[in-house]
């Protein structure tokens, strides 16, 4: 079916996405009738992946969605990197540079060099358990460089607008109105958005308890009077109308029930820029994160306290967020010493 829909999405260059997630929606219309018969992951090759997987948490201890990015990539590589009767003892690095020139025509720069390196591990794990003869993990990676782009913020009456823009009474409306207000008002992750549950809103003590997949920390977040009226009428007029035979927050709007998974926020904060007819010059749902953490900044929170709410490892990944305080930056700025001129003139 992925080949289906990939031959269609060829025809049609322009709209790649929109194909995907029809095909998406398709995949869980079949599987929720029995009607989807999916593939075992990695075909031939299913104890390997599984060794592999095995490695990925007890050797190097990664935790469960990292490991899934792992298994998809080997699947896929898998899929469509090898031949239909090649074997891993016959793949070259001609084959595995010519899956990464594929791999670069459907991701982007930073993205690509996510995929080189989860690459170049399974093709060491590989090498290390003797399916290939000689080492392929000398893969050429595109070059990117440590902050080279600012964390991309929003203003904050570009938030409000686009709250404000929601129809609540739309379907799905209090469902995106209240994800998105999460968002910018407590910095979520979208895995972590997807992983609130119903009780994980304590009614008596008004505290969101958060499950923190990087650091594997649990945070309580108090909520405030606004995020508490939000979260009654989401549960009150759509939520409760779902039933409780799943016990996550927030489900799909579409049949067949259940939980939605973390391209679906990416997808919904699209849709609704789309309809407020906002302008901005990149969609990604990060940006409500990083307008979260950029109004703490200038509200004069410390970066140690941000870091920890938003549940980074070092400060060094909080830092990034200094460059955006502009205000902040002209005050250390330091004076450009005055160059003499080799005619004796003096100039700034």
């Amino acid at each position: 079916m992925h080949e289906a829909f990939n031959a269609v999405g060829r025809g049609v260059p322009s709209r790649p996405p929109a194909f995907r997630g029809t095909e998406r929606v398709y995949a869980r219309f079949l599987l929720a009738h029995g009607r989807l018969l999916k593939n075992e992951q990695g075909g031939r090759y299913v104890s390997l992946c599984s060794d592999y997987q095995r490695e990925l948490l007890e050797l190097r201890g990664l935790s469960l969605s990292s490991r899934g990015q792992h298994a998809r990539t080997v699947a896929d590589l898998l899929a469509r990197g090898l031949g239909p009767d090649q074997n891993l003892s016959t793949v070259t690095l001609v084959d595995i540079e010519r899956y990464v020139a594929l791999r670069s025509r459907e991701v982007s720069r930073h993205s690509l060099q996510h995929v080189v390196a989860l690459l170049r591990s399974f093709l060491r794990f590989c090498h290390g358990q003797g399916e290939i003869g000689r080492p392929l993990d000398a893969i050429e990676t595109p070059r990117t460089y440590r902050g080279e782009l600012p964390p991309m913020a929003l203003d904050w009456s570009v938030v409000q607008a686009l709250l404000r823009s929601i129809d609540l009474a739309s379907k799905a409306g209090r469902r995106d109105h209240c994800i998105l207000h999460l968002m910018v008002h407590y910095g979520l992750r979208p895995s972590e958005v997807v992983a609130l549950r119903l009780d994980s809103i304590n009614w008596e003590t008004g505290v969101l308890h958060v499950v923190q997949r990087k650091t594997r920390c649990d945070l309580f977040l108090p909520l405030a009077t606004q995020t508490l009226r939000i979260l009654r009428s989401y549960l009150a007029h759509e939520r409760l109308s779902q039933g409780s035979s799943h016990p996550e927050l927030f489900l799909r709007a579409r049949c067949p029930s259940g939980a939605i998974e973390n391209y679906a926020v990416g997808d919904l904060f699209k849709k609704r820029v789309r309809l407020a007819k906002l302008e901005l010059p990149g969609q990604n749902v990060y940006r409500l994160r990083h307008t979260f953490a950029m109004r703490l900044l200038t509200q004069g929170v410390g970066v140690k306290a941000i870091g920890d709410v938003l549940g980074h490892h070092s400060l060094e990944s909080t830092c990034a967020y200094l460059r955006l305080d502009t205000d902040m930056l002209r005050c250390v700025a330091i004076e450009v010493p005055e160059i003499g001129h080799p005619r004796g003139e003096r100039h700034a």
